[in-house]
């Protein structure tokens, strides 16, 4: 199945395509965010389930991407506050597991971004790990410039505070 473009630039790609081009970056956003597999298994299929019943048009890549970050933070976001989650206590919080240091600094610091509040997680997540520039950040998240850069800036800040003991001296 074929998608129009309006654009000059943007190749026509089959769903397909577009599957195996951004799966993984779809696949990434959505687990960060929910941070539970099958959750972040539905925000992917019913993100690509969108794609294919709108078939949308696109006037470059970059916007075809920022189009499925969209829906995909918007489909997280609709797990994430919905009524189920509201009501319900993640296993972690009943039971504890053991506090074992990670062996790798990268799953620390993977770890530490996890455990931030959505809203900064998802604007360091967009920002470092998927490499958008600050105005994408911005428009993904709804958010002005300027939100987006406080987001950033916030997010930084207790990441290091998380991360004190690990790899600050403070």
């Amino acid at each position: 199945m074929a998608h129009e473009t309006s654009g000059t630039n943007v190749p026509a790609r089959t769903t397909e395509e577009v599957i195996n081009l951004y799966a993984d970056m779809v696949y990434r956003i959505a687990y960060t965010h929910v941070q539970i597999k099958a959750d972040a298994d539905d925000v992917f299929q019913e993100v690509f389930l969108l794609y294919c019943k709108k078939q949308p048009s696109f006037e470059s890549e970059a916007h075809r991407r920022n189009w499925l970050i969209n829906v995909t933070l918007k489909c997280c976001r609709k797990i994430t506050f919905g009524a189920f989650r509201r009501r319900t206590v993640p296993l972690e919080e009943e039971f504890p597991a053991a506090a074992d240091p990670p062996d790798d600094a990268a799953l620390s610091v993977y770890a530490a971004v996890r455990a931030l509040p959505p809203k900064y997680r998802a604007a360091i997540w967009l920002f470092y790990y998927e490499d958008l520039p600050l105005r994408d950040v911005a428009a993904a998240l709804g958010v002005p410039p300027d939100t987006a850069k406080s987001l950033l800036f916030r997010g930084r800040k207790k990441l290091k505070e998380q991360l004190k003991g690990a790899f600050f001296d403070e």
